[in-house]
């Protein structure tokens, strides 16, 4: 199946503690469902000190389910992601503007 949501995207979160709160995707694990955006989901883990690294409390970033985000479109509200064929590619875009992605 087509990923509907891809690395580099611009997206909105739409349930959780962070609803509401945009990023832009830096990593997607299909096999989990799952996608880690930047300033979402942050959690703090915590690092031991080595003789290279200071050590403390360093925040992480945390996957977040597929589900739970949708595509931001041009004007910054979320939208769905529809295929269509153009010129005998297949590409996305957005279902609210009608916009390739």
């Amino acid at each position: 199946m087509a990923a509907k949501l891809k690395k580099g995207d611009k997206v909105v979160v739409l349930a959780g503690k962070d609803k509401g709160k945009q990023g832009e995707i830096t990593a997607v694990m299909p096999k989990d469902n799952k996608a880690i955006v930047d300033g979402v989901n942050i959690a703090i883990r915590h690092q031991r000190q080595t003789q290279t690294s200071q050590g403390g409390r360093t925040p992480k970033a945390m996957p977040i389910d597929l589900s739970n985000l949708a595509l931001m479109d041009k004007n910054g509200k979320a939208t769905r992601v529809g295929f269509r064929e153009e010129d005998g590619k297949k590409v996305r875009f957005a279902k609210t503007t009608g916009d390739v992605i």
